[in-house]
């Protein structure tokens, strides 16, 4: 047995030793994953930290540990009196290890007994729960004292006056059936399969008392108001109390309010600092009764909103756009499932996320602990909030009226999170309904966030899109096919995308059964690579595209899912941290405007308003700007493409050279931007080097040696100019506007030339291999050698007619010179031959960008990122280097992707 095993199998041991009054019956089960916090878990210390950080009150008692446990019928038969059968720790839900039950029951009771200090004599005594699965009922010494359903929420009862001194017993009976679309349940299963996982019933946070004031403080309601130096305030509780607030900085009273509980009340926060991901600073809040009741908790300075920037519309922090960059977190654990096993755990989970360069999590299907949030809050990670979803999309008694009132109350409880920027109500069209209206119901409960109306609109069985949301949501896993871009009134993000996979032996819920959103890769290094080339591409859509978001499925492995960057027990990170935390920073650089795609072909759009369908292009060696888009000449694409180069005089900047003009750069000159060949000079590299500077929701390009001097359009002429200088190109109106270009996809894709609609043979560049050449035989491409004495039929067959690229104008499709009408396409990786079926599928995987080899042409598939047509054992393939197959060895990868472009073999 794994030492880590035993260990957890006497946790549990311990369990159903701790209460010596019941009957243990349940058996220690194999702990078929244990995480590093597993064997930390005891029934003396299951979660004793304070459970409710923005409502703390000093005094508590922590109901947490060993109960008694019976599963029932129904929950019409309160065990009151007697002890029950089974033991379970709470607050563990009972399907998981932790538990100590290991089993899903539609019905069941928990029985358990305490004393009340004697120090709350003369005071109300409240019993809270974090969350129960789903419909709960609770007696205490026989007496009724409340019911509640909901899954996700909080809730408590006043317990006073069903007390007496001395032991006390609780009774809690708990119904969740789970299936049936009854109420949400997120993607708990009771047979658990694919991306549904295991149900997680009963009591799955924590549960405590406290003694309360008969006056006393419910909830706190904080919404900054960053233009206004102000926290606005509402002390939900007992009517008719006056309510006085302390704004606390480091221990220091930094601003006060008094006022009727439920009134607004408006607090000074004088010279704020604002809270955000590089700063997530939090003032401590103090609200107090008249009659003593006194509670503390946390708010966070920030702002929200859209608006447009740099011409598209972007979603804002504190009055600028923060791209946010995030991971679909699942929040699954195989030892607590829904529960982590230890506060510490679930403070990891969003540590690792923050250390591998993520500045956001889209919480998905699920809501947390009280405490994830505040650690998110404190750690800087923005929050995406789903709600949880109905079962299915069929019409069940009371479902939409369960979902309704669930939704309700998430918001209400959450409202005062700082780290929650975005509201996600449906997801891909799971229990999908009156989506319009429930936006605006949303809106009705919170209109300070953004209000996505469903994650992956363009899925699945999504209804048709409202628009009355903030956010067009796409999900596209491996990001080649686009997202749909922003409107007038709408963000655009990527709601989900990767799904990259990788099994781990040894860490695998179910050995073998491990599955992806795609293939699986074997190492490492594989799995890293293809982690960055995908992200290489939300980085590009950044600015090409107006992406203000994107989200990485997925932080953790869950159950078989094994698409996380880390097992699912958390010990084993799949991906190169150091090279996942640098493709992160890098998109979050292109969005800011500090970082372009080097070494990668760009165009540089025009971000003022009303001119944003203008790109900076040469003409005659001067460069100006015009309007270009699908429809306009070859060559004004062409010239509007450049090569983001290593800067000449210094290689933290950049140089710009021309796409159709190679060995020419942009420079300045008399305060003209011109191309001119590099004459190898240094005034040349000083003259054609420009540093990357944040611009006005774009990059400003500053003069490497005239500083303070930026590429400016005026007047469709390009110069470099200084706001308030002496020229006209100079003047401050509307300076930083014309001086933010958006770095993005390039109008042509293709870096390097074939002859359009003429015959062509693509001969190996691959030393030892030159007789060889691209042809297709029985449907299928494949290198042979071909030479004056070859058949005839071999030569046609290495003969194709290079065509405008059917997915794309700016790249190129091969036909078959003997086939008319068919086409070099690739499916499954293997390049074949296929007819034209005209399907959007066939266009794009018979599209190839010609771009420059070592020694010849590369030939990059335009949607199977970061692939080239590469020979391999004589067969062809799209490969990727360093990928997860053998076609994709990286050895003799340039050379093998290389093709030198011959004349025709066949006429």
């Amino acid at each position: 047995m794994h030492r880590r095993t035993a260990r957890a199998l006497s946790v549990v041991a311990g369990l159903l030793a701790a209460a010596t009054t019941f009957v243990p019956v349940a058996q220690a089960a194999p702990v078929p994953l244990p995480t590093p916090w597993t064997d930390q878990v005891s029934p003396s210390n299951a979660l004793p930290e304070y459970p409710r950080p923005q409502l703390v009150r000093s005094e508590w008692l922590n109901l947490n540990g060993t109960w008694g446990f019976t599963g029932a019928p129904n929950l019409n038969s309160p065990p009151i009196g007697r002890p029950l059968s089974e033991n379970v720790l709470v607050p563990y839900p009972i399907e998981s290890m932790l538990s100590g039950i290991k089993r899903h029951e539609d019905n069941m009771f928990y029985r358990r007994t305490f004393t009340v200090p004697s120090t709350w004599d003369g005071r109300r005594v409240k019993l809270n729960f974090g969350a129960v699965t789903w419909e709960t009922k609770i007696w205490v010494n026989g007496t009724p004292v409340g019911g509640h359903t909901g899954g996700f929420d909080a809730f408590s009862f006043d317990i006073t006056p069903a007390l007496k001194a001395g032991e006390n017993e609780i009774v809690v009976g708990v119904a969740s059936p789970v299936d049936g679309s009854r109420y949400p349940v997120g993607k708990q299963r009771k047979s658990p399969s694919g991306i549904f996982y295991t149900a997680a019933s009963g009591i799955w946070q924590t549960v405590w008392l406290e003694p309360v004031r008969a006056e006393h403080i419910t909830r706190l309601d904080t919404t900054p108001d960053v233009p206004g130096g102000a926290l606005d305030l509402v002390v939900q509780g007992t009517p008719g109390q006056q309510a006085t607030a302390e704004v606390l900085s480091g221990g220091q009273v930094v601003g006060t309010a008094t006022g009727a509980v439920g009134s607004h009340l408006r607090i000074p926060v004088p010279n704020a600092r604002l809270w955000s991901p590089e700063d997530p600073f939090l003032y401590d809040l103090r609200v107090r009764l008249p009659g003593g009741d006194v509670v503390t908790g946390y708010f966070g300075m920030r702002s929200l909103g859209k608006a447009m920037v740099g011409g598209v519309m972007r979603p804002l922090l504190n009055g600028k756009f923060v791209f946010q960059l995030g991971t679909l977190d699942q929040g699954y654990w195989p030892d607590g499932i829904y529960t982590a096993p230890t506060d510490e755990a679930l403070r990891f989970d969003l540590e690792r996320q923050k250390a591998l360069g993520f500045n956001m999590v889209r919480k998905h299907i699920k809501v947390e602990p009280a405490r994830w949030f505040y650690h998110a809050d404190k750690l800087g990670l923005m929050v995406w909030q789903d709600m949880p979803s109905l079962d299915s999309i069929d019409e069940v008694p009371n479902g939409r009226a369960n979902f309704e009132s669930e939704l309700r109350r998430m918001i209400e409880q959450h409202k005062g999170i700082t780290s929650i920027v975005q509201w996600v109500p449906f997801n891909e069209g799971w229990g999908e309904y009156d989506a319009g209206r429930i936006v605006d119901l949303v809106r009705s409960i919170d209109d300070t966030r953004l209000i996505n109306h469903n994650s992956g609109s363009n899925c699945c069985v999504s209804d048709p899109d409202p628009g009355n949301g903030d956010v067009i949501d796409d999900h596209a896993y491996q990001v080649s096919t686009g997202t749909r871009q922003p409107d007038a009134r709408r963000i655009a993000v990527l709601g989900e995308y990767g799904g990259l996979g990788r099994r781990v032996t040894g860490h695998e819920w179910e050995p073998g059964k491990g599955f992806a959103y795609g293939a699986l890769y074997p190492d490492e290094t594989s799995l890293t690579n293809r982690y960055v080339e995908i992200t290489k591409q939300v980085g590009r859509f950044v600015h090409g595209r107006g992406l203000s978001a994107s989200v990485y499925t997925e932080p953790y492995d869950v159950e078989n899912e094994v698409n996380g960057f880390y097992t699912y027990d958390r010990r084993v990170l799949k991906m190169t941290e150091a090279r996942v935390r640098e493709i992160n920073q890098k998109v979050l650089a292109i969005a800011k405007g500090t970082e372009v795609g080097r070494g990668e072909l760009l165009s540089l759009r025009v971000t003022t308003a009303g001119y944003t369908d203008r790109y900076l292009r040469h003409q005659d060696d001067f460069v100006r700007t015009d309007v270009l888009g699908e429809g306009s000449a070859d060559l004004g694409k062409k010239d509007a493409t450049f090569w983001a180069r290593q800067g000449l005089a210094d290689a933290s900047c950049l140089s710009f050279e021309s796409r159709n003009y190679p060995g020419h750069f942009l420079r300045h000159a008399s305060s003209r931007i011109r191309k001119d060949p590099n004459d190898g000079s240094a005034s040349f590299a000083g003259d054609a080097t420009f540093c990357a500077r944040e611009g006005a929701g774009g990059t400003a390009l500053e003069s490497f040696n005239q500083r303070g001097a930026f590429i400016r359009h005026y007047a469709a002429t390009v110069y470099l100019a200084r706001s308030g200088g002496p020229n006209p190109w100079d003047t401050p109106s509307s300076f930083a506007a014309d001086t933010t270009w958006a770095a993005s996809v390039p109008l042509w894709r293709s870096g390097a030339d074939l002859p359009l609609d003429q015959a062509r043979s693509f001969k190996v560049t691959t030393p030892g291999f030159t007789d060889r050449f691209l042809r297709h035989r029985d449907g299928l491409a494949r290198t042979d050698v071909v030479n004056a004495g070859s058949a005839a039929l071999l030569k046609a067959d290495a003969t194709f007619v290079v065509r405008r690229g059917l997915a794309d104008p700016s790249c190129y499709s091969l036909e078959a010179r003997n086939y008319p009408g068919n086409f070099l396409r690739h499916a499954d990786f293997r390049v074949r031959l296929s007819g034209n079926d005209n399907t959007d599928l066939f266009r794009k995987d018979a599209t190839f960008c010609a771009q420059p080899g070592a020694g010849g042409v590369r030939l990059a598939s335009v949607n199977e990122l970061g692939t080239n047509m590469r020979h391999y054992a004589e067969e062809v393939y799209v490969a990727t280097s360093g990928g997860g197959h053998p076609f994709d060895n990286p050895v003799s990868y340039d050379q093998d992707v290389t093709w030198a472009v011959s004349a025709a073999w066949a006429s």
